[in-house]
């Protein structure tokens, strides 16, 4: 049973760019037939989450994005690779801001060997990771907290990480589209990465192959405000393009 609930929970997730996929083409991302994707579209059919057309399933409504945990949970393994192709680029010393994204978190946890870092954050998360080792020194963003991000974004947070200037920001975002830019779903987080893009020397992107090509609610940057791409596939031909300006890791 745990297996089929994740079998769907990974189906959701894939689903919430807005756009229908294929059967075929679910079935060979979780390496199951097609009569068990079909078999979990019908579950999730009467349920209500999703629609079936022809040959695939869509969204039955938008889904926004969930508590911390939960979303710590989708695409793991490539949010892994991303945290440990992302973790060279930090060196001892540095001043680094990393929001309260989930792969912004996954990064955070490579970064325990680092040392004298000054950190800030509005993640309780990455507070709890990083402050209080290696000589580091922790700077924490609070106000109203929210207690699904485990985070604070509200605008008493917001101004008090507007006063720094970070060598590098780590920041995750909500969804990347070639002619949109860079998107969030969280009014607040996407506040965050606005005065992140805005006060720091260089900007790292750690994003995975599923934010790609959806939309979010709210609009946080251009694609040529990102320095650095850390992601877990390799770009098609309009994303290369897109960020050709940037250093882009494939993890």
């Amino acid at each position: 049973m745990q297996k089929r609930t994740e079998r769907q929970r990974e189906i959701v997730a894939r689903l919430r760019g807005g756009m229908v996929q294929s059967v075929t083409g679910l079935a060979a991302e979780l390496a199951v037939s097609d009569e068990t994707i079909r078999r979990e579209l019908r579950i999730l059919e009467e349920q209500g989450v999703i629609i079936r057309e022809h040959g695939g399933a869509r969204l039955a409504a938008q889904i926004f994005e969930g508590p911390l945990i939960q979303r710590m949970e989708e695409n793991a393994e490539a949010k892994m690779r991303i945290a440990r192709a992302a973790a060279p680029f930090v060196s001892d010393g540095m001043i680094v801001f990393i929001d309260s994204g989930t792969t912004s978190c996954f990064i955070a946890k490579q970064l325990v060997d680092c040392k004298s870092l000054t950190i800030i954050t509005n993640s309780l998360q990455v507070a709890a990771d990083l402050g209080g080792i290696n000589d580091n020194c922790l700077f924490l963003a609070a106000g109203q907290m929210d207690y699904d991000y485990r985070a604070f974004s509200d605008h008493t947070a917001q101004q008090y990480v507007g006063g720094f200037t970070p060598h590098l920001s780590i920041l995750s975002v909500g969804a990347i589209h070639v002619d949109r830019g860079l998107m969030d779903f969280h009014p607040g987080e996407a506040a965050m990465s606005r005065i992140a893009y805005a006060t720091s020397e260089r900007v790292l992107l750690g994003a995975d192959a599923s934010k790609f090509g959806r939309y979010g609610l709210i609009h946080t940057a251009p694609l040529d405000a990102v320095g650095i791409l850390v992601t877990d596939k390799p770009l098609d031909d309009d994303y290369s393009r897109a960020f050709a300006h940037a250093e882009v890791v494939i993890a």
